[in-house]
């Protein structure tokens, strides 16, 4: 008898010590959940303390999943309120969820355990990894259904439904500009404040945005990481490459509401619309002829200094512009790949091939607004215009003459040069 009461109450000590212990696991697995469960108030855990002593009961299974239920709920709820517990104590931005401050930790720590096993980038976010590997597969899963444009990302096609439901959400406080990307806002607003956070460690320059820095950066680096599957031409940045394969699509995204004209890049499409607008904010200060582009004024001024900078090896002529020198050396290298169909002649370029197109056609597109006479080669409108305005470009700068056509200041010169000529004795 002494025997059975010493066992039993073994048992009894046993099976106190198994309570006891799963208690301690309990608070433990509680003391869990709140901190994952923040927002969880002093009456839901009381509830859910309850809940959880069906672990004792071996009904584990439907705590952990009313606890579940009980946090998506929550979440749902702080994303209907706007509510964002969790701060990041570095910069103050808040979240609703725990998991994207964990994310967002990463930015201040660098941590980027995520790598590209084939450029070697590396990233956050598994999920941004996975966006990225498209950039080598080529694979653009998202296509917009209204023009059949596609898209690796399905944010990037979110944002581009915006080019056709013309949405702004992103307005700027200070002067109500509207954007279509928040990070084009927090762009905008820089210009505002005058932030530069980007800044070059090998030059010093500083940048607003971060796309301009990584597109400095490859004037030190010399990378041109983004090439043409189609030709193989190579880029510094994205960008260029997405206009680059308009060329092989024919795609022409920007058009003119005014005459239809379409263009490839919006630089383009932004410096047609001043020809409609008859802005022309380069002026020269020699002669008064304006120009919509800086670089127009300057190869304009090389007409009054006489300047050329560009020379041929081979024949020693001069040009006052770099692709005037390029297509004269095709001369040279007898490179004609633009052929006439119709009588067989080649050309060195495709505007050549244009203009020469229209001696069989008969079109003369460019007319003078003031006689009515057409031309076939724009060049030859403007210099007819001249009769018009009495512009005389050509400045001899021996005696200050000015001429109409270049070809009468170069019969001038001679001239000045037959003058210089020493008299031959008798």
């Amino acid at each position: 008898m002494a025997f059975i009461k010493e066992e039993s109450e073994d048992v009894k000590i046993e099976e106190t010590f198994r309570v006891k212990h799963e208690e301690t696991e309990e608070q433990t697995d509680l003391m869990e959940l709140k901190q994952e469960s923040q927002e969880v108030n002093e009456m839901e855990e009381k509830n859910l303390y309850e809940k959880c002593h069906d672990f004792m009961t071996g009904e584990k299974s439907i705590c952990y999943s009313q606890t579940q239920k009980t946090g998506t709920n929550n979440l749902q709820i702080r994303v209907h309120t706007e509510e964002s517990p969790f701060t990041c104590q570095q910069c103050g931005k808040s979240f609703n969820r725990k998991e994207s401050l964990k994310i967002h930790l990463k930015i201040h720590t660098g941590e980027k355990p995520f790598i590209c096993p084939q450029c070697g980038k590396r990233f956050t976010q598994k999920k941004t990894l996975n966006g990225h590997l498209r950039i080598h597969t080529g694979e653009k899963p998202h296509t917009c259904q209204q023009c059949g444009k596609s898209f690796s990302l399905q944010g990037n096609l979110k944002i581009h439904m915006r080019v056709h439901t013309g949405e702004k959400p992103f307005i700027c406080s200070q002067c109500e500009k509207s954007f279509k990307r928040k990070r084009d806002l927090n762009a905008h607003i820089r210009n505002h404040t005058g932030e530069k956070p980007y800044t070059c460690q090998q030059c010093g320059k500083s940048f607003t945005r971060k796309e301009s820095f990584e597109a400095h950066m490859s004037v030190h680096t010399g990378d041109k990481p983004f090439i043409c599957p189609q030709c193989g031409k190579s880029f510094k940045q994205k960008r260029d490459l997405n206009v680059h394969m308009r060329n092989h699509t024919g795609e022409k995204p920007y058009t003119c509401q005014q005459c239809g004209k379409s263009f490839t890049r919006k630089e383009s499409f932004k410096t047609h619309m001043t020809i409609h607008k008859g802005e022309k904010l380069f002026v020269c200060d020699q002669c008064g002829k304006s120009f919509r582009y800086k670089e127009s004024l300057n190869h304009h001024m090389k007409i009054h200094s006489g300047e050329n900078c560009f020379t041929c090896h081979q024949c020693e002529r001069s040009f006052t512009d770099m692709n005037h020198l390029k297509n004269h050396v095709k001369i040279h290298t007898v490179v004609k790949p633009y052929i006439c169909h119709q009588c067989g002649k080649s050309l060195t370029n495709k505007a050549n091939l244009e203009d020469h197109m229209r001696i069989h056609t008969g079109e003369k597109p460019f007319t003078c607004p003031q006689c009515g006479k057409s031309f076939t080669v724009k060049g030859n409108l403007k210099i007819h215009m001249r009769v018009h305005t009495g512009e005389k470009p050509y400045k001899c700068l021996q005696c200050e003459k000015s001429f109409t056509y270049h070809t009468d200041l170069k019969r001038h010169l001679k001239t000045h040069s037959e003058k210089k000529m020493p008299l031959s004795s008798v």
